[in-house]
């Protein structure tokens, strides 16, 4: 069982890797896979860095995560700094991730409700930094966030 001071520690991992990305000139949104207590593998978004029209956070954290037998995913938890898009979900879904921990939804509310649908055990920890990361970053480039989240330009 996963206390709240260690869902603090891993979403750590992931906000780190958000602002790595946005430092890089992309998106803020970051992810960490943990398995057994121990980081197997963070990531974050790197649609703009490689001209990827498949890094997000998450989806780059199962990257650098490589392969894996999939009883690794039964075991893991997905750190994510924003909820996860229906990509995202997606792949936490085909991978049996059975728990993901999400930084915020206010800014964007992805795919939980087809998570929760699936058994996936969904926490929302409200973090005041992944919050004003996002903002900060919708008003700064609110055309290559519309672009990261599939929304045609205003």
């Amino acid at each position: 069982m996963t206390t709240a001071s260690e869902d603090k520690q891993f979403l750590a991992v992931a906000i780190a890797e958000a602002r790595q990305g946005r430092a890089e000139g992309g998106i803020p949104i970051g992810g960490a896979l943990v398995v057994d207590g121990k980081v197997l593998a963070g990531g974050h978004n790197r649609r703009v860095q490689h001209g990827s029209a498949i890094h997000h956070g998450e989806t780059n954290a199962l990257e650098n995560a490589g392969r894996q037998p999939a009883s690794v995913y039964t075991r893991a938890t997905m750190y994510t700094t924003l909820s996860p898009c229906h990509m995202c979900s997606g792949a936490i879904l085909l991978y049996k991730i059975p728990r993901v921990v999400i930084g915020e939804n206010r800014t964007y509310m992805g795919a939980e409700d087809l998570l929760r649908s699936h058994g996936v055990e969904v926490i929302v920890m409200d973090d005041a930094e992944c919050i004003a990361m996002m903002q900060e970053f919708i008003a700064a480039e609110p055309t290559l966030w519309n672009e990261d989240i599939g929304e045609p330009d205003a």
